[in-house]
Formats: structure tokens, C-alpha cells, sequence
């Protein structure tokens, strides 16, 4: 058996998204089901080391993932020729720090996304890392949902006909922490600390609609803090200065419509807590985190207006579930396994740091044409 042992620095991991999505679903798992096979006789192994300010975070987070490694010296990790990967999932503001050490280093990138706090960052780091020679991946997990992958399988075999619009619904309610527990953590809310959902959520909707539905043409965006005060993990109450609700219209140049309504003061009353809507000529779809359910033109039934009467129709009767194709992992486990393939075997691996700085644009773009209140064009980068 041919094992290869890939050293993985994993920067930032002690927050909520890194420990759970990332190292535990992730990389743990990886670790658990024997690596990731590449046929009878060869295997990647991950071997993560964990880099964090807090040696006690970082030791009890080790334990409980069965980690032997971790670190508070990230340039000692980075002078390691055995971690040929840097991993980072800190805060937005700081990542091109250590991605431009890391890239310095000689190591291949992959990070969370935003990529960076702006548009022009974003796409300085995917030339510098492109001019480096670095094999390098953005986060864009939402590809891999199984709902979503159903909803591409519909797209792929024509089921839609003419793709006409799409309606997107992502939010639940976020408790202010005044008598709560926080489901999110407080810088969110704090522009100063790079919070805000416009650049949180449209970095998402750029990669959804750009793999599913087609390129941006232009787009208007409307942010909303409904909520001008917040509590704190230390119970103390803080002004809100960052956007908690948006409300996004884009125009693709195919001429799709895609609406995205995105919010944390929202109480879900629909089927998950991300809900896409697709119409098209022949039929139309909505598909959620895990399940997906689709009406054919066949089955569309004909719908007189009249507030009058109780509706004779029942309209959720008239939608059939999309069966699973197969076994569904982790979404952010599978575009791991991706990458360590692309890395160690050369596989392609298109979510790289440029597409991230698309979504950075995109969010960017979004704050503009909320502060200018206006539709703004989309600019190709590269």
C-alpha cells in the first residue's frame, strides 16, 4: 500500500465553522474511514496540525479530534516540509496575511471563504499564487449540499426547458443574546471586524448561480440592520454597525433572474433554512439543504384567482420528491477530498482563489449598490 502523508496546516480551526465543518467533519472523518482511497494499492492520509493563539484551546481541541500535532508558532509549521498544505480559516480581515506567508513558504492554498475584504485583494492573492506555482482552492461548499446536487441533476437532463427564474430564501432567526444563548458570533454584526451578511452570503450566491445557472450581468442589492443592538458572549450589549438582512436581484447574461432574499431576523416558515425555486418553461423545482421536489407542465395545475373561497386546490399535493442519486457525504468533506486529489495526484479543481475573488467582487458590488442605490454592472476579472 502507497500512503501518501499530506501535512495539512490548519489556521483558525478553535472557531465555531473551522472545528465542526472543517476539521471534525472533514479532515477527522477522512482520517477515520482509512484516508482517501485512489485505488486498491495507494491512499492520502491527512496529517493536520493545528495553528491558533490559544495553546489550551488548541491542546483540548487536539484531544477531542485525536490530533497529535498543534502549534501557537504558525512560522514554524510553515518552515515544515512536511505540512505541504496551508489551511486558513481565521478571521476575513486577517487571512491574507497567512496566505501570503504560507505562499512564501512554497505550500499550496486553500481557505475559507471570503478570500479576502475586498475585490482587489482577493484577486492580487490568486495571481500571487498563480505566479508561485501553488496548487490552491476556495471554500464553496454549497455545491455539494444534496439538495442542490438534485437540483443540478434536474438542470443537467433538460428537466426545466428555458430556465426562467430563480428565487432564493436563506435565513433564520438569530437571537440577540439578550436572554439567549448566540446560535452566531458577535463580530458578525460588527462591520469593524468585516461582519456583515452582503459580504458573508453573496460570496455563496456568486458560486451557486455562477455552477448552476449562468454569469452575472449586473445586480442590485438592499441591505437592511434591523436589529441596532446586540449582546455580546459576555452578555453586554453593542451597537449593530454591519448589514444583518440583504435583499439581492441579479440579471445573468443569459438572461435568467435570480432574486436572493438573505437574513438573520427571519422565523422559517418553509421547508429548510436555504430554499432555491426554480421555473422553468417545462417545469419547476425547489430544492433545500437535503431534499429537493419538482412539479412537471404536466402536472402544473390551473389556478383561478378568487380570495373568496377556500382554494380547491392543494397546491403542495401537486409536487413529487427528487429520489437521491446515491449516498450523500459532508459537503465540505467532499471538496476536501477534492483538493488533497488535486494536490497529491494533479485531479482538476476549477474552485480555486480566482473564482473566490469573484465572489468577493460580487459582495463588493452589492455594498455599492446598496450605498449608491442603484443596479451596477458585473466586471470580468482575471
Amino acid at each position: 500500500m502507497t500512503t501518501h502523508k499530506v501535512g495539512i496546516i490548519m489556521n483558525g480551526v478553535t472557531g465555531r465553522m473551522g472545528t465542526n465543518q472543517h476539521l471534525l467533519r472533514s479532515i477527522k472523518a477522512i482520517i477515520d474511514q482509512g484516508g482517501i482511497k485512489l485505488g486498491e494499492t495507494e491512499v492520502i492520509m491527512p496529517d493536520p496540525i493545528l495553528i491558533g493563539r490559544s495553546e489550551p484551546k488548541l491542546a483540548a481541541l487536539a484531544a477531542r479530534a485525536g490530533v497529535k500535532r498543534y502549534s501557537t508558532n504558525l512560522d514554524a509549521a510553515l518552515a515544515d516540509p512536511a505540512n505541504q498544505i496551508y489551511f486558513d480559516a481565521t478571521l476575513t480581515g486577517q487571512r491574507p496575511i497567512g496566505v501570503r506567508k504560507a505562499i512564501a513558504a512554497g505550500k499550496h492554498i486553500y481557505c475559507e471563504k471570503p478570500s479576502a475584504t475586498s475585490a482587489a485583494e482577493a484577486l492580487a492573492l490568486a495571481h500571487e499564487v498563480t505566479a508561485a506555482g501553488l496548487k490552491n482552492g476556495v471554500v464553496q461548499d454549497k455545491l455539494w449540499l444534496p439538495g442542490l446536487l438534485k437540483l443540478k441533476y434536474l438542470i443537467d437532463t433538460g428537466f426545466f426547458g428555458k430556465i426562467l427564474s430563480v428565487r432564493g430564501e436563506f435565513g433564520y432567526w438569530v437571537f440577540t443574546g439578550e436572554h439567549e444563548k448566540l446560535q452566531r458570533p458577535s463580530w458578525n454584526y460588527r462591520k469593524e471586524d468585516d461582519g456583515g451578511i452582503i459580504v458573508d452570503m453573496l460570496c455563496h450566491w456568486q458560486y451557486v448561480i455562477q455552477n448552476l445557472f449562468g454569469e452575472v450581468k449586473s445586480l442590485t442589492c438592499l441591505g437592511a440592520t434591523h436589529l441596532p443592538q446586540r449582546w455580546d458572549e459576555a452578555g453586554k450589549p453593542y451597537p449593530c454597525t454591519a448589514d444583518d438582512s440583504a435583499y439581492a436581484t441579479f440579471e445573468l447574461v443569459n438572461g435568467v433572474i435570480c432574486h436572493f432574499n438573505s437574513s438573520w431576523d427571519v422565523r422559517v416558515r418553509r421547508d429548510d433554512l436555504l430554499t432555491l425555486q426554480v421555473d422553468g418553461t417545462h417545469g419547476s423545482a425547489v430544492a433545500g439543504l437535503r431534499n429537493c421536489t419538482a412539479q412537471h407542465l404536466s402536472a402544473t395545475p390551473r389556478c383561478t384567482w378568487n380570495p373568496d373561497i377556500d382554494s380547491p386546490i392543494k397546491y403542495m399535493d401537486g409536487w413529487t420528491t427528487v429520489p437521491n442519486q446515491g449516498e450523500y457525504d459532508n459537503a465540505f468533506k467532499v471538496q476536501w477530498e477534492l483538493f488533497l486529489k488535486h494536490v497529491v495526484k494533479g485531479d482538476p479543481f476549477p474552485w480555486n482563489l480566482l473564482q473566490g475573488a469573484k465572489g468577493v467582487q460580487l459582495a463588493e458590488l452589492g455594498l455599492k449598490s446598496w450605498a449608491e442605490r442603484r443596479w451596477v454592472d458585473v466586471p470580468k476579472i482575471g
